[in-house]
């Protein structure tokens, strides 16, 4: 279970990555059915300003040993360097070994990497620094493609809007749908993107908003259990097949069978926190076609069995069917 946080700050850290994980995670929004956090926010040396990389100085308040016992932390972008404080990877080291998820976003993957923490586990960072980092830690296995990559204890994240996603992705992971669902409205952000989708997107914005294929995306969600051909979708975006496929990987980073498949997948997520429905029922609001395929679809994105999720994220409250 996700209950405290600490962030680790050195000099030169990136003030909009390390607000990432602080709008994520350091916010109060019991208010919005969130549970709290306990946040931390560490340094080498607590009440001494660390300098960020715009000029401005952050003042830790916890020391390293503030890291024993978090459930997450959490290492924001900083200035790339040759050396990276040994006390501090050494902190990060001793966090991990002592049951810590490690979080990383942006070329905050550089200090997980130097701590030796990447060597023969998939990884990802900002592309922009795909070839240093790969040069500097070749045993990573680093995918510079995607968003971010969770390999169980560590996940790793690349730029900064990937930050965002890792995190509900932790949120989600760790206490479920309606949780991470409730941060991400209150930021303005998609509530889920696929870790496996594209980092750099050639055309992420439409020539105008009536190019948009928005209207698209939000008809295949009001009818989710719908069949949706790429032939069908074309029609209603008044495209060619093959013009539509290549503008829908433009502007989501993904395929149309892909961006279905995980939206259907969350349905069923809240479908299972929610309701007292049974696998089989779920699997056809979903779309999907039987409750074999449910699972199959389920396990992949999600690690476990839909059952098994439910026992974990199920409400407390008696559950509500929908009419």
């Amino acid at each position: 279970m996700l209950r405290s946080v600490a962030v680790v700050l050195i000099d030169g850290v990136a003030p909009f990555e390390f607000g990432v994980v602080c709008e994520v995670f350091g916010i109060d929004r019991t208010e919005d059915g969130v549970p709290s956090f306990e946040f931390r926010v560490c340094g080498e040396r607590p009440g001494e300003p660390v300098g960020a990389n715009v000029g401005v100085r952050m003042i830790p308040e916890f020391g390293l040993d503030a890291l024993v016992g978090a459930d997450l932390v959490a290492v924001p972008a900083a200035r790339l360097r040759e050396h990276y404080p040994p006390a501090v990877l050494r902190a990060l080291r001793e966090a991990n070994a002592n049951g810590s998820t490690l979080l990383s976003v942006c070329s905050g993957a550089f200090l997980l990497g130097e701590a030796g923490l990447l060597d023969d586990r998939p990884c990802t960072v900002h592309w922009h620094h795909a070839a240093a980092f790969t040069e500097r830690f070749p045993k990573a296995q680093v995918d510079p493609n995607v968003l971010y990559v969770d390999d169980g204890d560590i996940v790793t994240s690349a730029g900064t809007a990937a930050g965002i996603d890792a995190c509900l992705h932790l949120v989600r992971r760790e206490l479920g749908t309606g949780p991470a669902t409730a941060i991400a409205r209150r930021m303005v952000v998609p509530p889920q993107r696929e870790g496996g989708q594209r980092q750099f997107i050639d055309m992420p914005v439409p020539a105008n908003a009536a190019m948009s294929l928005q209207p698209v995306l939000d008809s295949m969600l009001e009818s989710i259990a719908a069949e949706h051909s790429v032939a069908d979708l074309a029609r209603r975006a008044r495209l060619s097949e093959r013009t539509f496929a290549r503008r829908f990987v433009a502007e989501t980073g993904t395929t149309p069978v892909r961006w279905l498949t995980a939206q259907r997948v969350l349905h069923a997520r809240k479908l299972l926190e929610e309701t007292s429905l049974s696998v089989e029922e779920i699997a056809h609001l979903s779309g999907f076609s039987t409750a074999a395929l449910l699972r199959h679809h389920f396990h992949k994105d999600v690690g476990v069995s839909p059952n098994a999720y439910r026992r974990t994220f199920a409400a407390e409250a008696p559950p509500v069917r929908p009419a």
